[in-house]
């Protein structure tokens, strides 16, 4: 039942991260700490790892032939991903479960708030 769970949830962020370019923290993350009861620690490493190539290589391609990826600012981003990963990788180990759920939780929040009233 769980690999059917999964996969409608990489299914479900597909779709999300097609339409609004998000996936991974918003949809997979949650997801698979809710619903499939991974530990945050394992949600995070999984949604990374599901989102290597799948995401990037189909959906860059897609908006790319409509000219809508400025390639330099791509490039930019993936660099500081490429450092970030690997910092935050390192600082979420240094924590628990617990606080690295409610700090997710907590960015979530923020970040709804901020759409919801600009």
């Amino acid at each position: 039942m769980n690999y059917v769970v999964v996969g409608l949830v990489g299914l479900t962020a597909g779709v999300l991260s097609g339409l609004f370019g998000v996936g991974g923290g918003i949809v997979i993350v949650p997801a698979l700490v809710l619903l499939v009861r991974l530990d945050q620690h394992v949600a995070n490493g999984t949604s990374l790892g599901a989102l290597l190539l799948p995401v990037g290589l189909l959906g860059v391609i897609e908006y790319h032939r409509r000219g809508q990826v400025n390639v330099p600012y791509a490039a930019l981003i993936a660099v500081g991903l490429l450092i970030g990963a690997l910092v935050g990788a390192k600082f979420a180990g240094e924590i628990s479960s617990v606080a690295l759920r409610r700090a997710f939780g907590a960015l979530l929040l923020l970040v709804s708030v901020k759409l919801l009233l600009a």
